[in-house]
């Protein structure tokens, strides 16, 4: 009995620690909100200053010493760090829609996406999926040094998102996957892999597994894993997913199909027979119909679209990358979609 009773306790107790940990969590974000409405107070007076009273380097040298001096427990106000608030300030005065972003992210957050972007356009886009996403300092990081605002962009300009790869498709199966167009990508970077110069598909899947916090983060963090190698049965034979991987906000599963070579349309009949087998022998009532991915080293457009075009799976083709794609090379053919859709 006493054991009873102490079970259903920390049951109730638990109820309380909830509490304090939702409280911390508010408290937490209510300082940091605290903190980036004050830096953004100090960078407008310096940058009136700078204004006005024609302020350099100097006069915010004697004024980081002047804080030190007088408050010597206060951190953060060095001069490099008065100097970013001002830019701070400076860069975003003029776009108020943006002032709760800015406040839902830590200042190293805000300092990632101040330095590491150029547009106003980029930046917001780092500063939403950041708050989206709940991205770590070094998650986010990541993201900016791996071209995600590009790699998106790029995307988006070619209309070969999932849902539009699938537009030939019944419309039951459009309705289904309304939301896939913002979940998937045309194309996936993988340069955090340890592969050999020559690899197999097998090494390709062992290596994202190993990695997988990295490759959950590339896909999204809506998804969850399942399993490698998922076995599925279809009559007397035993067919395997290589990633079998599952989305909370689409609620269907994933099949993550993978080929070191250039998308073949066989490909696409063998990705139909486990999302037909998925969808039998798997899937839950409430979930929706599984979908398909094939990611391949390379993809030709036009064999693509022909091939999507008869299938009914909802299925799309994507390439990935091993290497880190120079920004250089992203921003040019980005140009060159916007010229061509000029």
């Amino acid at each position: 009995m006493k054991n009873n009773i102490k079970i259903n306790s920390n049951d109730i107790f638990l109820e309380v620690l909830d509490l304090i940990k939702t409280s911390r969590h508010q408290i937490f974000r209510n300082i940091n909100k605290g903190l980036i409405e004050l830096y953004w107070q100090v960078g407008e007076y310096v940058f009136n200053k700078a204004e006005k009273d024609g302020w350099g380097k100097r006069s915010v040298q004697e004024l980081s010493e002047f804080i030190i001096s007088s408050e010597p427990e206060i951190k953060g106000f060095s001069p490099q760090n008065i100097w970013r608030m001002k830019q701070f300030y400076e860069v975003y005065k003029d776009f108020p829609n943006l002032s709760t972003l800015l406040r839902e992210l830590s200042w190293s957050a805000n300092l990632h996406i101040l330095s590491k972007t150029q547009s106003i356009e980029e930046k917001e886009f780092y500063l939403r999926l950041s708050i989206k996403e709940n991205y770590s300092v070094r998650e986010l990081e990541r993201q900016i040094d791996s071209g995600y605002y590009e790699r998106t962009l790029i995307a988006g300009q070619k209309l070969s998102t999932p849902l539009r790869e699938i537009a030939s498709m019944s419309k039951s199966l459009i309705t289904e996957h309304k939301d896939a167009n913002k979940v998937f990508k045309d194309k996936y970077l993988f340069e955090f892999l340890d592969l050999p110069e020559k690899y197999s598909e097998t090494d390709l899947q062992k290596e994202l597994v190993k990695n997988l916090r990295n490759f959950l983060l590339e896909v999204g963090k809506d998804f969850s894993y399942i399993g490698e190698e998922y076995r599925l049965q279809v009559g007397n034979k035993d067919y395997y997913i290589d990633l079998l991987l599952y989305h909370r906000e689409l609620q269907c599963l994933v099949a993550f199909e993978l080929k070191i070579d250039e998308f073949k349309p066989s490909y696409l009949g063998q990705l139909s027979v486990y999302l037909e087998a998925l969808d039998r022998d798997v899937r839950k009532p409430h979930e929706k119909l599984s979908v398909g991915v094939l990611l391949c080293k390379t993809k030709d457009e036009t064999v693509v679209e022909y091939s999507l075009s008869s299938t009914l799976s909802p299925a799309l083709i994507a390439e990935y990358e091993t290497k880190l794609i120079d920004k250089k090379i992203l921003k040019a053919r980005i140009q060159q979609f916007l010229d061509y859709n000029e």
